[in-house]
């Protein structure tokens, strides 16, 4: 998968961070601060905040996100991707304005998911 996440910034990076806060945050820093703790070292960092500020532009979205937090596609991997068909249904059903740009949005989210577990597997 590209790493255009990177590239990311404003309104579809809250959402990118908001869908890797969603599926456990980042791994990365939990295996440093076992690094520090075996090595005695003490780290001014501090503590991570066990929730997640999401911007309002980009609430309806999250919204959305987790109503189709159960809709993953799953292959022998882990997930492949959000089932496309239920977001469509609940488009409908929540009645969704703007459906292509809530889409692309999802889309932002789901593709950090994907590139979030595949670090997690490397």
């Amino acid at each position: 998968m590209k790493r255009f996440l990177i590239r990311l910034r404003g309104l579809k990076k809250n959402l990118a961070d908001a869908a890797v806060y969603w599926l456990g945050g980042d791994d990365g820093d939990k295996d440093l601060e076992k690094a520090a703790q075996a090595f005695n070292i003490v780290t001014n960092e501090p503590a991570k905040s066990p929730h997640f500020e999401v911007w309002e532009e980009n609430w309806e979205t999250v919204e959305m996100f987790l109503r189709l937090q159960t809709q993953w596609r799953i292959g022998m991997s882990g997930r492949t991707g959000l089932d496309y068909l239920a977001a469509e249904w609940l488009f409908r059903l929540y009645s969704v304005g703007k459906p292509s740009e809530m889409l692309e949005d999802l889309q932002v989210m789901e593709a950090a998911v994907l590139e979030a577990q595949a670090a997690r597997e490397v």
